[in-house]
This record gives structure tokens, C-alpha cells and sequence, in this order.
């Protein structure tokens, strides 16, 4: 001991990590929840009917993701040139496959907690193939321009078009990079890789307080009642931001995604049909 509150390390490994590691300046949190699939599935085969469209796991948890929040708007806001600012709508950016899987894109639903779940799902097929087709210039132009561009300058170009399009709400939707790309939170599966977890980096362009990772269902033993039981489990792993919320917001999301996905039914707007949106 040399000195009030000094202490010196003669570990070799404390040593080498002080010299590997600056100091934590990531915000993220991690985390993970299993759900109860049963009443999920079931009110996925009834909705795939109703909708007349293939209606997924993964829409079910983008919409409860936007219900969640919708109940809890304090959470649902966007970063801009250092302050807090309440969004105006909840819109979902979902991750979508291109090229078989080779490739990744996506696209947000906006007023997705307003919609159903049959048109969360119609919205997603007609902009998956307009991608596919390259016909959809919401992200397609940003990724071509982006990837035309040269490696040594790309960090430079992103750090700049972030600073236009997300700190100074430049709208350069003509170059393939809208104000707003991300919406309020990102919904992506994982269950094609057969991972029972896995967690999502949040890239500094996203500005998002949360990126939901869908795994597959499958039966797991659980207890139920002292007794144990075969059961069709989801599990959940979430990437958030501490900037934007703290253990108490994500308990409440939390709270109010359980509540959708334990009974989408009770949540769900009553619709005869699901007329097609315009996304654009």
C-alpha cells in the first residue's frame, strides 16, 4: 500500500488487461426472458386464417414490442443533438433476409402498434420483395451508395450521415438515408440459425432504446402448478440502450410485452380485413 486508497497489482493478468482495455463507455444492457408460447401459436393459426396472410412469431413480437411502447411512451423517443424528444408515432424496423439469407435488409412499420398483426405481416411481404426486386429506396440506395463507397473513408461517412440525418433531422430519403430509418425499436430473427440465444449489437446510426432477437419455439420442461410439463417456450434476449432506459423502464416494456404475447386476442384491433397501408 503506497498512499491513501493506492494499491498496487504486481498480477501479470491485471497488468495486461490495463494496458488491453480503456475505460466502459458502452451503454448497452443485456438480457433475456422466456415466454409461454401456447396462446401465442394459437392465435397465430387463427390470424394466418383471418388475414389471409403468413403471419409469423416474429410479427407477434415486433407488435407486442409496439404495444409495450405505446403503454410506456416515456420510453418510446428519439436522441437529437444531445436531448430526449417524445416520437410521434411507434414504428418498427424489422430485419429482413435477402439473397436466401446472404444478404440483410429490413423495413419499419410505422403506427405499428395501431395495426395488426395480419398487416404488420402484409406491410413486411409487399416490402420484402420490393427490396428483393430493388424497387424499395427507403435503405436500398443508402446500402449502395454506402457500399460503393471506399473502406477507409465509410467510418467517416456513416459518423457524418448519422450526425444529418439523426442530429440535425436532415431528411436525405433521395440518397437512400431518411431521417428516421430505425423507427423506435428493431425486431430481427434468429430462429433459421438455430440459436438458443443470441444478442444484437446497437450500431451507433441506429438511435434506438431496444433490439429484440426472436429465437424458435420449443417444448421445454417446465413446472407448472408443483408438476412438471412439457411446454412451447420463446425465448426473448434484448440489446438496450442505457441512454434512454434504465431498470425500471425496461421492467415495465417487460410487463407490457408479456401481457400481449400471454393473449394477443385481448390486444389486437378488431378488423374484418386488413386493407394494404402504404409504407412510404
Amino acid at each position: 500500500m503506497s498512499g491513501e486508497g493506492e494499491f498496487r497489482s504486481v498480477d501479470a493478468w491485471r497488468k495486461i488487461a490495463g494496458a488491453s482495455w480503456g475505460r466502459p463507455l458502452d451503454p448497452q444492457i443485456f438480457g433475456d426472458i422466456e415466454v409461454d408460447a401456447g396462446a401465442l401459436l394459437t392465435f397465430l393459426e387463427a390470424e394466418r386464417e383471418r388475414s389471409g396472410v403468413h403471419v409469423t412469431v416474429t410479427h407477434l413480437v415486433g407488435k407486442a414490442l409496439a404495444h409495450a411502447l405505446a403503454e410506456n411512451p416515456d420510453v418510446n423517443v428519439r436522441l437529437r443533438r444531445g436531448r430526449f424528444v417524445r416520437r410521434e408515432s411507434v414504428d418498427v424496423f424489422f430485419v429482413v433476409a435477402l439473397s436466401e439469407g446472404k444478404e440483410l435488409s429490413g423495413a419499419k412499420i410505422r403506427d405499428a402498434d395501431r395495426k395488426s398483426a395480419g398487416q404488420i405481416a402484409r406491410e413486411l411481404v409487399e416490402r420484402a420483395e420490393r427490396l428483393r426486386a430493388g424497387e424499395d429506396t427507403e435503405l436500398g440506395g443508402s446500402k449502395r451508395l454506402l457500399g460503393r463507397t471506399p473502406t477507409w473513408l465509410l467510418r467517416w461517412v456513416l459518423r457524418f450521415a448519422t450526425w444529418l440525418v439523426a442530429d440535425l433531422g436532415v431528411n436525405l430519403k433521395r440518397l437512400g438515408l431518411p431521417s428516421d430509418a430505425f423507427g423506435s425499436a428493431i425486431v430481427s430473427s434468429v430462429s433459421t440459425f438455430g440459436a438458443e440465444r443470441a444478442y444484437g449489437p446497437l450500431n451507433p446510426w441506429y438511435r434506438v432504446p431496444v433490439l429484440v432477437l426472436v429465437s424458435e419455439v420449443k417444448q421445454k420442461a417446465v413446472v407448472i402448478d408443483g408438476e412438471i410439463v412439457a411446454r412451447p417456450m420463446l425465448t426473448l434476449s434484448a440489446t438496450l440502450d442505457h441512454r434512454y432506459l434504465d431498470g425500471s423502464h425496461a421492467g415495465r416494456l417487460v410487463r407490457s410485452a408479456r401481457a400481449y404475447l400471454g393473449d394477443p386476442t385481448a390486444f389486437e384491433p378488431v378488423a374484418s380485413s386488413d386493407p394494404v397501408v402504404e409504407t412510404t
